[in-house]
């Protein structure tokens, strides 16, 4: 299925996080690496040209995904699973709290 999301730092382009056949990626944009004193998004994903691969959704990532009766709301209104954590963050993740926000790439 192969969804995708650009991930925005306090507004900025920051990079692109995508389900792969074997778990997920994420990879900063060269235009966002260009920028003097970028951040990282996260502690755990420090800045790096390389793409960054894992079996399961990232911590920081799945940190964003709401939790407890927020997550129950979510899961109804967009008809998705629990488990399916890319759909969650792709749904979910557009307005979040913190300079982080994800926005669905659509084919």
């Amino acid at each position: 299925m192969n969804r995708k999301g650009k991930v925005y730092f306090n507004d900025i382009l920051a990079g692109i996080i995508e389900e792969t056949e074997t778990g997920y990626r994420f990879l900063y944009e060269k235009e966002y690496l260009a920028i003097k004193g970028c951040q990282p998004i996260s502690k755990t994903l420090p800045i790096s040209n390389l793409p960054y691969t894992s079996n399961t959704m990232f911590p920081f990532f799945d940190g964003l995904i709401p939790e407890g009766w927020l997550l129950d709301v979510a899961v109804d209104n967009w008809k998705l699973k629990s488990s399916d954590r890319m759909g969650l963050l792709l749904s979910c993740c557009k307005d979040c709290i913190g300079a982080v926000s994800v926005i669905p790439i659509n084919k």
